[in-house]
């Protein structure tokens, strides 16, 4: 993936509906070693797509996988309010885009109910993973 528009919960919106979100988001760097999300942390209702480098992902201090340019994590937080389920922390310098509710509300008032099923599509997959986790872990 190369840039943005790329992005797979991206795919139906027009460019120019994509920039205005942009417009309204920021952008947020973060040095290398820096805890971005502390897991158990109440949710902030943002949710953040990598720009540059990476990040990892630890549950219970276990490391459970990295996140690269152009993943996205945390829209969960922005459904349900429940405390974040992992640690992110950058694992070389990063800068990410940070949006919020109101993003996610353009999305889908732009959209043909496609952004929907990919959101559902992601939680489900959320949730099979943590299972999958959960038990690795006991």
């Amino acid at each position: 993936m190369n840039n943005i528009y790329d992005l797979k919960i991206f795919e139906w919106i027009e460019k120019e509906i994509i920039d205005d979100i942009l417009s309204s988001s920021k952008e947020i760097k973060y040095e290398k070693w820096s805890i971005i999300i502390l897991e158990w942390e109440e949710s902030n209702w943002e949710w953040y797509i990598i720009k540059e480098w990476n990040v990892e992902v630890k549950i219970n201090w276990k490391i459970i996988t990295n996140l690269w340019e152009w993943d996205i994590f945390w829209e969960i937080a922005l459904l349900n309010e429940e405390n974040r389920t992992a640690t992110i922390t950058a694992i070389s310098s990063v800068i990410l885009i940070v949006l919020n509710l109101e993003n996610l509300v353009n999305m889908i008032n732009n959209d043909t109910n496609k952004i929907n099923k990919e959101i559902i599509r992601r939680i489900e997959e959320n949730i099979e993973n943590k299972e999958k986790i959960d038990e690795d872990l006991n």
